[in-house]
């Protein structure tokens, strides 16, 4: 791990909420269960303190292995990691979204996540206004410290906003390089929302002749380039 990849592990960025995020964590998307728990407890002992999953990954259980192993030898403590978990589309609603949050605790062996984000707002069956209630009661309840959404857009989140009261903390959407959404990260800012990258080393990006120029000049791996970009 680079020197800036490295401090960023340890540099936290303040959510509208008083709550504080590691610059830089850990994403299991695509990683088989099994994978997911081998790559959590490599980057926990790595230095990294957050760890993103989702209900629609299908692993879980597997990240909360991974955390509860680490913290049974000493690796970290529960209150030094920062861990993300997402609805998936079939549980919006406000009572659905209650007992998948509920599901997803006993999935990752706790009692509380440090970050709920909405996964996607599905506007075919337009239920996100409800479930940002549930999250806003999920909050008050101390089952989720933070709360926000993912790949969501400035009108809904206008519309999220307006009903409740209460701004997402983050909007996670997919930035890198070759995508950099600067229109949506100056309306996430507008707004007082974080802005999180999914994907963030994007794909086939490796052999983008800039990228890869930088990184022979420079004798580190595009992957660090890429890091270098988003810090």
């Amino acid at each position: 791990m680079t020197e800036s990849a490295t401090s960023a592990t340890k540099d936290l960025i303040t959510l509208n909420d008083g709550h504080a995020i590691p610059q830089l964590g850990l994403g299991v998307w695509e990683l088989t269960p099994e994978e997911a728990y081998t790559s959590t407890r490599a980057a926990i002992a790595a230095g990294v303190r957050h760890i993103d999953t989702a209900a629609g990954y299908g692993n879980e259980a597997n990240v909360g292995r991974a955390v509860a192993d680490a913290v049974a030898e000493g690796e970290v403590t529960r209150d030094e990691l920062f861990i993300t978990t997402k609805l998936w589309n079939a549980d919006q609603g406000y009572d659905e979204a209650l007992a998948a949050l509920d599901t997803s605790l006993s999935n990752l062996g706790l009692d509380h996540v440090d970050l709920w984000l909405i996964h996607w707002p599905v506007q075919p069956w337009g239920r996100y206004v409800d479930t940002w209630k549930a999250f806003v009661a999920a909050r008050e309840a101390g089952k989720a410290r933070s709360i926000g959404v993912s790949n969501f857009f400035p009108e809904v989140l206008d519309e999220i906003i307006e009903a409740t009261g209460v701004t997402p903390a983050v909007n996670q959407i997919e930035i890198h390089p070759g995508f950099s959404q600067q229109a949506q990260r100056r309306d996430n800012a507008d707004r007082g929302i974080r802005t999180e990258s999914w994907s963030p080393l994007g794909r086939g990006l490796f052999d983008n002749p800039v990228i890869a120029g930088i990184a022979a000049e420079h004798g580190v791996s595009p992957a660090q380039v890429i890091i270098r970009w988003h810090l």
